[in-house]
């Protein structure tokens, strides 16, 4: 089972940057989101692949017809939060409310329900599991957000299973799909999108893309821009996290597509036996 999955927020939506957190100066970026998806679009529709888009709810609320395209071209939707913020900086009431608004926003644009989330940066971790309760409360019955390693805006690393499991809450059960990881050199780490992705090798990018049996994937538009600007005031490591491999990411990504056959989360959760596999008690 391989997951195709892009969170869809503009090449300024870095976290923890002081200059592009408030999302009222987010107008003052020139937008690339037009390019770097129909980047992405173009590239599925010539390799016959089906993804589901994560989508900032203010991605929606400002470009409805791009993201109304999306869902036109036969692509699952999900939601990746309204504004962008990391849900361990939340409180519970700031969580429900960014959460109730980006799923308003992207079902009045595509007349579909919207049940899939991810999180900014899968900052869902230890201390912010509540997250879950809100999210059944609102409807969502499907959930990607926990990356199984260490990472700098989340990650649980203890957690036990890189693959699809059923999360229970007080309220009811989610599916979870987390994001796989591979054992190297002692170590936990995702290599099926950002950083490593952009800085691993083709050649052993595609091993691993056709060894593993479960895949999760998270691209972002950015990761295929070489063109775009520097986010002003990054420190030289979180520059290179943020740009390596630019100009070789989307070959990359096109051979990957045109090796292997994935899914949409939609579609992952109708071929899962949920009565087969393990339940995670989330409190």
């Amino acid at each position: 089972m391989k997951i195709l999955s892009f969170d869809i927020e503009d090449w300024f939506h870095l976290l923890d940057v002081e200059q592009t957190s408030d999302i009222g100066k987010w107008g003052n970026f020139e937008s690339r989101i037009h390019q770097g998806v129909h980047r992405i679009l173009d590239l599925l529709d010539e390799c016959d692949q089906k993804a589901t888009f994560f989508i900032l709810g203010w991605v929606a609320e400002v470009y409805p017809t791009l993201v109304q395209e999306i869902s036109k071209r036969g692509h699952d939707l999900g939601s990746h939060s309204y504004a962008h913020k990391l849900v361990y900086e939340m409180s519970k009431k700031d969580f429900k409310e960014d959460l109730a608004r980006s799923k308003h926003v992207l079902e009045d644009t595509i007349s579909k329900s919207v049940v899939s989330y991810r999180a900014p940066g899968f900052s869902i971790v230890r201390d912010s599991l509540w997250a879950y309760e809100i999210l059944y409360e609102l409807g969502f019955r499907v959930d990607s957000s926990i990356f199984p390693a260490s990472r700098a805006h989340g990650g649980i690393s203890s957690f036990p299973f890189a693959e699809p499991v059923i999360g229970e809450t007080l309220s009811g059960n989610i599916k979870l799909f987390p994001l796989n990881s591979i054992r190297l050199l002692g170590n936990d780490f995702v290599f099926s999108g950002g950083g490593y992705f952009r800085l691993l090798p083709k050649a052993l990018l595609e091993h691993w893309f056709n060894k593993e049996n479960y895949i999760m994937t998270y691209f972002h538009p950015r990761d295929f821009d070489p063109e775009q600007p520097v986010v002003p005031g990054l420190s030289i490591n979180r520059k290179f996290k943020s740009y390596v491999g630019l100009k070789s990411s989307l070959n990359k990504l096109s051979a990957i597509l045109k090796s292997n056959d994935f899914i949409t989360l939609k579609q992952a959760c109708n071929r899962v036996d949920w009565s087969n596999v393990s339940t995670v008690k989330i409190k």
